[in-house]
């Protein structure tokens, strides 16, 4: 196989090693789509619904947030800003791969849909240009597709057994997001802010809205820069 070497003379990675990553990253967060179709169907959401909002939205952290405030009895208008917010970080990685993937114009709308954690993610861990359009690229599809299809028979399942809470598969939600924020926690900065925004959240739970207390946890981030900022 002949490998291509980028401008600065760093050698590209197989294409097959960039597909069995990409492959792996995919299939592995898309089967969490099971326990957003659950989640959906337990705050009330219609199989349609939640069909639509991965089909349309297609950021898992923006829905988990945004059934999950639902679920809590929370304003639709503050569960959607909530989820808003959320998902504003895509468009940060949007900018960041603009310049790495340097897409044809025809194909940027419909590639600006798949920007989220695991596309960026494996997209900036490859070396040339070729590579990092290829992991993007098999990563999004193969998420997209695997997602939207377990987000359908966990919504259908979550249906057919009734009240979820009764079998314990509200928590599922919960701790996919969990399981999925953890290994992103690598430095003590990103340990202090979920730290912060675990206790904003949680402290804030009994005395705000539902929805409210995860704008409040928003704010653990800039709380957390700043006093590193101030540090000597």
């Amino acid at each position: 196989m002949v490998r291509q070497e980028s401008p600065g003379g760093v050698e590209d990675r197989p294409r097959a090693a960039v597909v069995r990553d990409a492959l792996g990253v995919g299939v592995a967060v898309g089967l969490s789509g099971f326990a957003f179709g659950v989640t959906a169907a337990g705050a009330g959401i219609s199989v349609l619904q939640a069909c639509a909002l991965s089909l349309l939205v297609f950021t898992g952290a923006s829905q988990f947030a945004l059934v999950g405030a639902l679920a809590a009895g929370g304003n639709p208008f503050t569960a959607a800003a909530g989820a808003f917010f959320l998902g504003t970080r895509n468009a940060f990685y949007g900018l960041r791969l603009s310049q790495l993937l340097a897409l044809p114009r025809a194909v940027r709308p419909l590639a600006a849909h798949w920007v989220i954690d695991e596309t960026t993610a494996v997209a900036l861990a490859q070396r040339h240009r070729k590579s990092a359009r290829l992991g993007f690229t098999v990563t999004g599809l193969s998420l997209y597709v695997l997602w939207n299809l377990t987000t359908l028979l966990g919504a259908l399942g979550a249906e057919a057994l009734g009240d979820t809470a009764a079998w314990g598969l509200d928590a599922a939600g919960p701790a996919v997001f969990l399981a999925l924020l953890a290994p992103m926690l690598k430095t003590a900065t990103e340990r202090a802010v979920a730290a912060l925004a675990l206790v904003l959240g949680l402290g804030l739970l009994p005395v705000l809205p539902a929805g409210l207390p995860v704008l409040v946890a928003a704010l653990a981030a800039p709380a957390i820069l700043w006093l590193k900022g101030c540090r000597p």
